[in-house]
C-alpha cells in the first residue's frame, strides 16, 4: 500500500511544478544522448555515459515525484480546529526538564523545514504531540531519550 503525503495546496503546487520542471528535461536529455551517439564509439564515450547515467536519476526522480503527487492528500486549512494538536497547527511547547520553549508548525514530510519552523508530523516529537490538548504534558522517544513537552499553546 502507498504512503498517503499530506500536505497544503501550497505543497501540492511545489510538487506539481517540479515534477513539471523535471519532465521539460527528459527532451533535454535524450537530445544530449543523441548528440553524445553522433560522436561515434560509445564504449568510450564519456558525454555518452554521463547522459545515460543523467537520464536514469531523472526517470526516478520523476518515479518518486508521480507517485508523490498521486498519494497526496491535501488538507482543508478550513476544518483544522485547534483543541487538539493536528496537522497544520502551530503548536507552542515546553520542554519540561529544561523550561526551554520551542514553536512549529506541523507539516507533512514533503514540506518539512525546521529552519524554518515547520516539523514533520512522523517526527518524533510531532507524533508525540498530535491529538494531545494545551496543558497536556507528553512524552516522545527521541535518539538522545525521552524527552517529555508541556503543550502551551495550539494555533493556526
Amino acid at each position: 500500500m502507498a504512503e498517503i503525503h499530506y500536505m497544503t495546496q501550497e505543497g501540492m503546487d511545489k510538487l506539481k511544478k517540479e515534477l513539471a520542471d523535471a519532465l521539460a528535461q527528459r527532451p533535454v536529455i535524450s537530445a544530449a544522448i543523441a548528440e553524445a551517439r553522433e560522436k561515434g564509439d560509445l564504449s568510450e564515450n564519456a558525454e555518452y555515459d554521463a547522459a545515460r547515467d543523467a537520464q536514469g536519476l531523472l526517470e526516478v526522480k520523476i518515479a518518486r515525484l508521480k507517485d508523490m503527487v498521486a498519494n497526496a492528500k491535501v488538507l482543508d486549512e478550513s476544518k483544522i480546529g485547534t483543541d487538539k494538536v493536528q496537522m497544520l497547527n502551530r503548536v507552542k511547547v515546553e520542554n519540561v526538564a529544561t523550561k526551554q520553549q520551542m514553536e512549529f508548525t506541523i507539516v507533512g514530510e514533503t514540506e518539512a523545514d525546521f529552519a524554518r519552523g515547520k516539523l514533520a508530523s512522523t517526527t518524533p516529537i510531532a507524533k508525540a504531540l498530535l491529538g494531545h490538548a494545551k496543558g497536556e504534558v507528553v512524552s516522545a522517544q527521541v535518539p538522545a531519550g525521552i524527552l517529555q513537552f508541556k503543550i502551551l499553546d495550539i494555533s493556526l
